[in-house]
């Protein structure tokens, strides 16, 4: 496909962003630090899928809580300490074609929130699968039996390097940074719409059908925004500078 200035335009989308144009900044601030903090724990809050479960069902508990003290603690610690991705004094990868190795913390991280990127929606879309073509609703007994297997297989194949930003090198991180926030734009706004959607519709197949419905479209469109590179941080960093043809 052509762009507007004759060149042919990369599968990764239309909408880039050129390594030669971004200002390299030397180190993070405190306040870009401390905010990179919560995300990092609201992934590893999100790790113990049925517990996380029981907190919508039935509230909060003692068990919540004693696991988001472990969390907060946890990753307080990391990222006191530059141990989380975005909380390191200076950016760890300033420049997006280096061949340089990708920390072991950082691909621990990207695996972990990889899991829960396809976990909850591999639990929700078969969940209401179920409870419309069978009528039963078996979404608590899913998260005992369908999320550890999926989180597992996110966790395996983020060690063995086959997850964008979970790999050996950080050569690509360019290219795969669009991959992991496309996702996560992705999963998380459609995970808030179903969300809302399980209280304000009523139980029913025609109800399941219309959350089905709205979530498969949430997650079309979004994915879609973040694959042509109008969502923050979703478009590709790629080699060189734009070429002005008079």
């Amino acid at each position: 496909m052509a762009g507007r200035d004759g060149a042919t335009t990369p599968a990764y989308g239309t909408r880039v962003e050129y390594a030669a144009t971004r200002k390299v900044r030397e180190r993070n601030t405190i306040l870009y630090r401390v905010l990179h903090w919560p995300v990092w724990a609201w992934v590893y809050f999100l790790l113990p899928g049925p517990l996380i479960a029981g907190l919508f069902h039935r509230g909060l508990d003692a068990w919540v809580v004693a696991w988001l003290a472990c969390v907060l603690a946890g990753t307080g610690a990391a990222a006191f300490l530059g141990k989380l991705p975005g909380t390191e004094t200076r950016p760890y990868v300033m420049f997006f074609i280096e061949d340089k190795a990708n920390p072991a913390y950082r691909r621990f991280c990207y695996t972990m929130a990889w899991g829960v990127i396809a976990a909850y929606p591999a639990v929700n879309i078969t969940g209401l699968l179920v409870a419309i073509f069978s009528g039963r609703w078996m979404m608590h007994e899913l998260y005992a039996t369908l999320f550890v297997p999926v989180m597992g297989a996110m966790w395996l194949l983020g060690a063995l390097g086959k997850l964008p930003r979970s790999r050996p090198s950080v050569r690509f991180e360019g290219y795969e940074r669009r991959v992991f926030y496309g996702a996560v734009w992705t999963v998380t706004l459609a995970q808030t719409v179903l969300w809302g959607l399980w209280k304000a519709l009523p139980k029913g197949a025609t109800a399941d059908a219309a959350r089905l419905a709205v979530f498969a479209a949430l997650m079309a469109c979004i994915g879609w925004l973040a694959w042509r590179g109008y969502l923050p941080r979703t478009r590709p960093i790629v080699p060189g500078e734009p070429i002005t043809l008079d």
